[in-house]
């Protein structure tokens, strides 16, 4: 098998019950360049074993999944949703310099749902924005990027009050281009007629700080959080999606984020062999080198 595209790199959403050692020696023996880091498994062995890890495997961090989740009003709780975005950005900053050269220091942002008992979208945007504002100085100073992800409107009510690029870049483009960007993933946005038009308005803005794949299969299962599959299980069409990213001037890695039990159920290292090969074989990209 010829060596993966140097550009793939393994979210940790896609082997998710390997822990942090494993998911870089896995990744790392496959050839696989660049891996996109969780924040519960950089817990569970604290920040500073983490950054070790990372700067021993050889591996670039292509981003940090996840901040955001901040749409409650004011009070404690928001308070908390905060600070803890205010930890997340320091632990953003600290992986991508322990990574390989190429790192980017990207916390992928997802912006929360409703909060319970409400009805106000537009309300819960607006929180989303002054969340943003409120952090946005702290994570210019520290060299992160905040990336704004929409989700699929089916996930409105509980997950994410942004459900298209057009509204994430709505919002991204209030604050330096430097310090707030947008997540393009394939799963959340491949159904939108709009998202050529919003792709290319994210390039000439310099917005898009991820661009993430993975296949929206059917039937959906019970949880829809879990209905990614592998590239080329589904329905997407990947090489018209990453044309118009990589028209629009994205250069950096392309993770593939799935969430899935009978890929989360199988050996890792059999799963980055599969993805490899899934994503030479579907998604389009540019080879640049072998």
């Amino acid at each position: 098998m010829s060596r993966p595209e140097p550009r793939l790199s393994i979210n940790q959403a896609t082997i998710k019950y390997a822990a942090l050692a494993d998911a870089l020696r896995v990744t790392a023996e496959a050839g696989v360049e660049s891996i996109g880091l969780w924040r519960e498994p950089v817990a569970e062995v604290g920040l500073d074993a983490a950054a070790r890890m990372v700067a021993e495997s050889g591996l670039r961090v292509s981003s940090l999944c996840r901040g955001g989740f901040f749409t409650a009003p004011g009070g404690p709780e928001r308070r908390a949703a905060l600070d803890e975005n205010r930890r997340a950005i320091e632990e953003t900053a600290r992986l991508a310099a322990s990574g390989a050269p190429g790192s980017a220091a990207v916390l992928v942002v997802v912006a929360g749902g409703l909060p319970d008992g409400s009805r106000d979208l537009a309300g819960a945007r607006e929180r989303v924005a002054d969340a943003v504002a409120e952090l946005e100085p702290e994570a210019r100073a520290a060299g992160v990027t905040l990336a704004l992800e929409a989700l699929h409107p089916m996930y409105a009510a509980d997950r994410a009050v942004l459900s298209t690029l057009g509204q994430a870049l709505d919002m991204a483009e209030r604050f330096p281009a430097e310090s707030v960007g947008v997540v393009v993933d394939t799963f959340h946005v491949w159904w939108d007629p709009q998202l050529p038009e919003q792709i290319a308005r994210a390039g000439r803005t310099g917005r898009i700080a991820s661009y993430q794949v993975c296949d929206w299969v059917t039937p959906l299962p019970a949880d829809v959080l879990l209905a990614r599959g592998m590239m080329g299980d589904g329905h997407i069409d990947f090489p018209p999606i990453t044309a118009a990213v990589e028209a629009a001037g994205y250069t950096g890695d392309v993770e593939v984020e799935i969430f899935n039990e009978v890929i989360w159920a199988a050996e890792p290292a059999a799963v980055v062999a599969r993805t490899a090969e899934a994503f030479d074989r579907t998604v389009g990209l540019r080879r640049v080198s072998a």
